[in-house]
């Protein structure tokens, strides 16, 4: 897929103008679109073939025609020429995370760092914090800026690793030699970053099935082919293993190769303990083979129930399963709806009408409609006096619907003192009031929690968005006493967004059970700026079921005439 190297071209393009010192809109727009285009559900390869780049978030007419020159010969002409005007190692500079093109110049140009290693000796010795005007956090954040770099060579998104697998698996699945197939791995695990892909299968026929895999399109490279196990890497310079496994043995290898490692280990541990012996070949007892077929089979010989994959991380999971309380994880066919949609009349793409016609078809009985506000002015937010013309538009629209309800909201900006972007008699006229943290992400702890506690105490704010502000290989989380946000959410009944967005995947699984743990509810909203990021809502729930939560911990599992007394219930 083309689309996260166009996104990444259209982000260094950002970065060399901003040292240019562009025009800022100029450079929020190639932003803006490398960021819709990475999390594209369909390859932008596609989209351009079907000379549908305009309908993308951000991108004209102009912005379409540069893709298409990606799509077409891997590079970009502009691209190039901007790159001649900048020496090479400031181009590297640039690429760490947390430090902005104008200090990435200063460091270029007086301690003549070219490179990463360079930079990262330098932030460690503390010649940087030595250069005027440049605070010694700066440093800290060059260093964890290296360590994401790092870590995103290693590792792809759940997103990118779920499209990859399926490709191979949709082309395997077509062979009637193949009679099961399944990925494995952390990514059947869900995990948010995934490090290669493993696919299992059974045939009787398995160095057909190898000679299939190894030759198709997707693979540049072949690193070993046997007659049951083979390893190629993809054009993107993924890993993806294939293991073809007898039809006794599928189950057992699927648990195995699923891990994680220290679920398997519990699992060894409570087989010797009866006596057994487990493997990815099946439950032994001596020579004795027991069970292996499926996994329902192998738990259920340690009388346990079926454990789902995104549980498997030995954090309890078989613990509560020998005492029969294992969570009835949310299931994505639970969500009733979506709270956080953004539409044309900030920085998305269709209009509330398409988007509410959308969702229908997606079997929902509600959408929430909400565009930046007013202070957002780079991606459009809406003044007073437009977003009450917004609500009006709303209201004739849901006169026109039957069994749907286009919920009228808002995404309203947290300002840096805690104050909101609408006042409360604005507020109180909506369905629904999200508000998030925008601005200001390097902040103290302290600052960041209050300003959204002071955001949660405010009696018209319903939900907290993406709040940690992360994006994953590209931005951490600020410093936030994510403890504290959780414990005054329980007590002010304001809901924690599960952000389903590729890049945020935000409130992470971890501080999901720990929500769930204090009675906090939560939301999984999409944030999507254009129609088929709404399919993204699978995301959010796979994040939800590694967090343990159940249909009842998630708002929008509720039918509309229970959520609005939700949403209420703060007023």
């Amino acid at each position: 897929m083309k689309n996260k190297e166009v996104a990444e071209i259209f982000r260094q393009i950002a970065e060399i103008l901003e040292i240019q010192e562009e025009n800022p809109f100029r450079i929020r727009a190639y932003l803006k679109a490398a960021q819709n285009v990475e999390s594209l559900s369909r390859d932008v390869a596609e989209v351009a073939e079907k000379d549908e780049l305009e309908k993308i978030p951000g991108v004209g007419k102009d912005l379409a025609e540069k893709i298409k020159e990606i799509v077409k010969t891997g590079k970009l002409k502009f691209y190039e020429q901007l790159k001649d005007n900048i020496p090479e190692g400031l181009t590297i500079l640039m690429s760490v995370p947390g430090l902005g093109p104008k200090t990435a110049k200063l460091l270029f140009d007086e301690l003549k760092i070219k490179n990463i290693e360079g930079l990262e000796k330098a932030a460690r010795a503390h010649k940087i914090s030595a250069l005027p005007g440049i605070k010694e956090k700066t440093e800290e954040n060059i260093l964890r800026g290296i360590a994401l770099i790092r870590k995103a060579k290693e590792r792809m998104s759940l997103a990118q690793a779920m499209a990859t697998a399926a490709e191979f698996v949709q082309a395997l699945r077509k062979l009637k030699e193949v009679k099961q197939i399944e990925p494995a791995g952390s990514l059947r695990r869900r995990k948010e970053t995934v490090r290669d892909i493993d696919i299992l299968v059974t045939s009787s026929q398995p160095e057909k099935i190898m000679d299939v895999f190894t030759g198709l399109g997707q693979v540049k490279e072949v690193k070993a082919c046997g007659p049951t196990k083979s390893s190629v890497l993809t054009k993107d310079g993924i890993q993806v293993d294939l293991r073809c496994v007898r039809p006794k043995s599928f189950g057992a290898a699927l648990l195995y190769f699923t891990g994680s490692k220290q679920h398997n280990i519990k699992l060894r541990q409570l087989a010797v303990k009866r006596g057994l012996k487990i493997n990815e070949y099946g439950l032994f007892r001596g020579n004795k083979w027991l069970a292996g077929k499926t996994e329902e089979e192998m738990f259920g010989r340690f009388n346990l129930p079926y454990i789902s994959p995104e549980l498997r991380e030995d954090s309890g999971e078989i613990e509560a399963g020998l005492k029969g309380k294992l969570p009835k994880i949310i299931d994505l066919k639970d969500i009733k709806g979506d709270l956080h949609v953004h539409s044309k009349w900030s920085d998305g793409a269709s209009t509330i009408e398409n988007i509410a016609r959308a969702s229908m078809k997606m079997r929902y009985g509600y959408i929430a409609i909400c565009d930046h506000s007013q202070s957002i002015k780079i991606a459009g937010g809406l003044s007073i006096e437009r977003l009450k013309k917004q609500i009006d538009l709303i209201h004739k629209l849901n006169k026109k619907l039957k069994d749907f309800r286009v919920l009228a909201g808002t995404e309203v900006d947290i300002k840096s003192d805690g104050r909101l972007d609408y006042p409360d008699k604005i507020l109180k006229e909506l369905d629904i009031v999200v508000a998030a943290i925008h601005t200001g992400f390097k902040q103290s702890q302290r600052q960041l929690t209050q300003r959204i506690i002071a955001a949660m105490e405010n009696r018209y704010v319903n939900v907290i968005a993406h709040p940690s502000g992360r994006l994953i290989g590209q931005r951490e989380p600020y410093d936030l006493d994510m403890e504290k946000v959780l414990k005054k959410a329980r007590q002010t009944s304001t809901f924690i967004e599960i952000n389903a967005f590729p890049e945020r995947l935000d409130l992470t699984d971890i501080n999901c059970r720990r929500a769930r743990e204090l009675g906090v509810k939560m939301a999984i909203s999409t944030d999507a700026h254009m129609l088929e990021q709404l399919r993204l809502m699978y995301l959010g729930v796979t994040v939800a079921r590694r967090g343990w939560l159940e249909k009842k911990d998630v708002v929008n599992t509720l039918p509309l005439e229970k959520l609005l007394q939700g949403l209420r219930q703060k007023r």
